[in-house]
């Protein structure tokens, strides 16, 4: 072979291997890329194990036309203040500004005021869907564990009647529509005491 031949041999082969090349790095970059997509964990849903918030009977209780407040604690009320916070937004995690948020509950004895409105109130979610309650820790009402009623109503959209129950109380294990899906959040070491619990709309 020929000076020449040999140099247009060489030429074709480094050529060939050139081309060859950027498909093996593209094939091992795609490679890592999946393996790091496979070990970084999912993304979390909006709700608990991307539930709706479930419904729960509204007792016997409910009254309609309650008060417009942020604060259900009146003068000489006894029982342990309470802050209820949360934010009310759909299964894709967008906020429900506007969301009515209606709370009724029995007295730190364990009664509901069934001739007025103590301890019933209601507010409107603000532009980020969050809403805030300042009352006090419900007692325990006779057959029950310690809960608290909300009706929630996205605008346009259907009402959402539930309980919120409080954690590690012993009479949990004993109600019969206790659901630990309800179960509020409670903030340690705050005065006073902060419980929170966001809402899952199913907007349709």
């Amino acid at each position: 072979m020929s000076e020449e031949a040999q140099w247009r041999w060489r030429r074709r082969v480094f050529l060939r291997s050139g081309l060859a090349l950027p498909g093996l790095f593209l094939l091992q970059g795609a490679g890592r890329t999946n393996a790091q997509a496979q070990a970084l964990p999912p993304t979390p849903s909006c709700a608990d194990n991307g539930d709706l918030t479930p419904p729960q009977t509204a007792g016997p209780f409910y009254k309609p036309r309650s008060p417009n407040r942020g604060s259900l604690i009146e003068p000489g009320m006894k029982g342990t203040k309470m802050l209820v916070q949360g934010y009310v937004r759909s299964t894709r995690c967008e906020s429900i500004p506007g969301a009515l948020v209606d709370l009724w509950q029995a007295d730190g004895a364990g009664g509901y005021d069934n001739a007025g409105y103590k301890l019933r109130g209601h507010q409107y979610t603000d532009r980020s869907g969050r809403y805030s309650f300042d009352t006090i820790v419900p007692g325990l009402y006779p057959g029950r564990t310690r809960h608290l009623h909300v009706r929630v109503q996205a605008p346009n959209s259907a009402i959402l009647t539930t309980q919120l129950y409080f954690p590690g109380e012993p009479q949990n294990r004993r109600d019969r529509i206790f659901n630990e899906k309800l179960l509020l959040r409670i903030a340690q070491n705050r005065t006073p005491q902060v419980a929170s619990f966001d809402f899952a709309l199913d907007l349709g």
